[in-house]
């Protein structure tokens, strides 16, 4: 994975990482990090960084704001997420609304799909 990180990108994780927003937070803190496998937040891959990242299931997890709906987004996420499908990386996306209101049904979705991929760290 790592010959093809962009490095430059690395200081702006770092900062996204000690920033990040409120439903990222509550997401990490109240059940990623609890998590008995590694995953990384605002992991670099390639010339993008994904939200959450766990390479044993080789899955991403997005979470998107309002921003996202909007055409340019579309269109921006469309090229990320085959990016990372060409990557063999499969990706989850869930709105900010969906963790505030469906909090349960988010961790019990991820869960899921990282229960069905072949988790080796």
């Amino acid at each position: 994975m790592n010959k093809t990180n962009n490095p430059k990108l690395k200081p702006y994780a770092q900062k996204l990482r000690k920033e990040m927003i409120k439903e990222e937070r509550h997401l990490w803190y109240d059940f990623l990090k609890k998590l008995p496998i590694t995953i990384n937040r605002q992991k670099v891959i390639g010339n993008y960084i994904a939200d959450f990242y766990c390479a044993g299931a080789k899955l991403i997890i997005e979470l998107d704001g309002s921003q996202h709906y909007e055409e340019k987004g579309v269109q921006s996420d469309e090229k990320r997420t085959e990016y990372f499908n060409e990557l063999g990386i499969r990706v989850l996306r869930y709105s900010n609304a969906d963790i505030k209101y469906n909090f349960d049904g988010v961790c019990e979705d991820i869960l899921k799909n990282i229960n069905t991929s072949s988790v080796t760290s």
